[in-house]
């Protein structure tokens, strides 16, 4: 889940969207419409429906080394998810790319996280989307405030929340759409109980995502994962761990539904996110996930990933 990890003085998540993300930038360049603006003004209509019933999307994307991780991917995922909400955009995929691109280097970011924001634009009072004029399209580029390490390193406590992820026939968390709120109550249920994330599972029971991250599972030395039908963000970081990191290290990783009882009894646990990268959990719950600590297949993972963004981090 996917460009939106809680750390201490992170204020949000990407899947992406989820629980990490930039810090909050109080100078710097903003791309809005079609301009650079200072960060103090930029700002959009309080008849914005974006703002107004959470109607819009977005995408969180990492920065390594000045390269903008997967660029092409989120941003393919970010029309997919306009077209789903019947939102036109105003800007070609090649003019945003331009435009992150340009909000990038306006800010000197060397390591550090975009958000991209597609709103409905303004409209009147009542929910019907085509009254809305011209939407809104805006680019923040900042730095980044990551969970610590030592949490990469001795592993995530989680808890299963028990609200349940909205069913993908009334609202598909495939489309990374501005309201979060399904995420959001789940996210204070994590918060309540002390930690930085929670499992949610989908109207069947069956384990669909975290707030803000995918969720992967080792038992016995395989590696397996929900399949999207379980109802979760298309992670662009879970595809890149199915796809190149996992097999990489001669790993193939199997799609499939999971009860949440496969998860508590899984010899390593670890989720994937745009700010999260790969990290282990070390309890889910009361229950221990195997030895408490993250575990030998996690920890080559990780050490994977890190080396494949940091040397050379793909933009496709």
């Amino acid at each position: 889940m996917s460009d939106p990890a809680d750390a201490p003085t992170a204020c949000e998540s990407e899947s992406g969207t989820g629980h990490t993300a930039a810090a909050m930038p109080q100078v710097g360049q903003i791309w809005l419409d079609g301009r650079m603006v200072e960060a103090a003004d930029a700002k959009i209509s309080v008849f914005d429906h974006g703002l107004l019933y959470g109607d819009g999307c977005f995408e969180g994307i990492r920065i390594y080394n000045k390269r903008i991780f997967k660029l092409k991917s989120h941003l393919e995922r970010m029309y997919q998810s306009a077209e789903k909400i019947y939102l036109t955009p105003r800007w070609s995929m090649e003019e945003i790319e331009d435009a992150i691109r340009m909000t990038v280097a306006a800010n000197d970011i060397t390591n550090g996280y975009v958000r991209l924001v597609f709103t409905r634009g303004v409209g009147t009072l009542g929910l019907n989307p085509f009254h809305c004029r011209d939407h809104t399209a805006f680019v923040i580029a900042a730095d980044i405030a990551l969970y610590p390490e030592e949490l990469y390193e001795n592993g995530l406590p989680v808890v299963v929340a028990k609200r349940r992820r909205i069913p993908i026939e009334c609202l598909n968390p495939e489309i990374k759409s501005l309201n979060y709120l399904n995420n959001i109550l789940a996210k204070v249920e994590a918060i309540k109980a002390g930690v930085l994330e929670a499992i949610m599972l989908n109207e069947r029971g069956e384990v669909g995502e975290c707030t803000g991250d995918n969720i992967f599972l080792i038992k016995d030395g395989l590696i397996s994962t929900p399949d999207t039908s379980a109802g979760m963000l298309h992670g662009i970081t879970r595809k890149v761990v199915i796809d190149t990191v996992a097999p990489a290290l001669g790993y193939t990783v199997v799609e499939r539904a999971h009860g949440i009882g496969e998860f508590f009894e899984a010899d390593e646990v670890f989720l994937t996110g745009t700010a999260a990268e790969v990290i282990g959990v070390n309890r889910i719950d009361s229950t221990t996930i195997g030895n408490g600590k993250v575990g030998p297949i996690t920890t080559a993972l990780t050490k994977q990933f890190r080396t494949l963004v940091r040397e050379n981090a793909p933009e496709d």
